[in-house]
């Protein structure tokens, strides 16, 4: 697929953010958000099984692939769910179906406390509603630090293996490949302080608990970043879980058809 030709620019307050649009239907556009530095590139392989049928938007965030990376110290969740609120009114959709991976749900989450009158439905894709531990914290600022005094491709060297399950680091060395080119298209000022703004974000579980529209949450049982009882933090009638028993952190890539046919069945619940 090539991306490029259905990449698409939104300015605002002198920013831009890059996003591809493609697909076309009836129901509720469907927005993926993806995680930390990715880009809407790694949505490639799941984005023609759902465009058959509805329009797919997936955004490259701030700080993240061809976006802009807006200066001035951290990106709150808030900020990030802001601007994805302003592609929204840019593109004129009253309301949308927004899937977040890793660092996408944690917007995906701060957009449904924010705008919750945008959303159809939301789902977390092996992502989580708690916020750091005081460890996970440190963990943050060492990033930070690794990237400031080593080099964004050094971070990356310890990043990327642990996206995916460990058995595909050799079953599938193009996807580990692509997630490694797509990570040092992320500009480093924008990866410091995007991991600032994850560091300080909230507790949003009730955000799922208290919602008013479907929910997804989907995890990868071999997932080393966030495990699936992270994942699972809410229940309820209006609470949809999936566990794909193959996938690491990365199902768009590890497992695009079990995940698609995941995301397919909950949007029709949406409408």
């Amino acid at each position: 697929m090539n991306r490029n030709e259905h990449v698409a620019w939104y300015e605002q307050d002198g920013q831009k953010l890059a996003y591809y649009d493609a697909g076309q239907g009836e129901g509720a556009p469907l927005i993926l958000l993806h995680g930390f530095c990715g880009n809407a590139g790694y949505w490639d392989d799941v984005i023609p099984l759902l465009a058959s049928g509805r329009r797919v938007i997936a955004p490259d965030l701030r700080g993240h692939g061809q976006s802009s990376a807006p200066e001035g110290g951290a990106y709150p969740m808030e900020a990030f769910a802001d601007d994805i609120a302003g592609l929204l009114g840019h593109l004129r959709i009253e309301r949308a179906i927004m899937l977040g991976h890793s660092l996408g749900g944690y917007i995906t989450l701060a957009f449904a406390e924010r705008h919750a009158d945008k959303l159809a439905g939301f789902g977390l894709i092996h992502s989580t509603a708690y916020p750091d531990d005081e460890k996970g914290k440190a963990g943050r600022v060492k990033s930070q630090q690794t990237i400031r005094e080593e080099g964004l491709p050094v971070f990356l060297g310890g990043l990327i293996p642990r996206l995916f399950a460990p058995e595909h680091l050799e079953s599938m060395p193009d996807a580990v490949r692509k997630a490694r080119e797509i990570g040092l298209g992320t500009k480093p000022a924008g990866a410091v302080s995007t991991l600032e703004g994850m560091r300080l974000r909230p507790d949003r579980n009730r955000v799922l608990e208290q919602a008013n529209v479907p929910v997804l949450l989907v995890a990868g049982k071999k997932d080393q970043l966030v495990a699936p009882e992270r994942t699972f933090s809410a229940s309820g009638s209006h609470i949809a879980q999936h566990t794909i028993p193959t996938a690491g952190h990365m199902s768009m890539m590890e497992a695009s058809e079990q995940l698609a046919d995941i995301v397919r069945g909950f949007a029709d619940t949406c409408g």
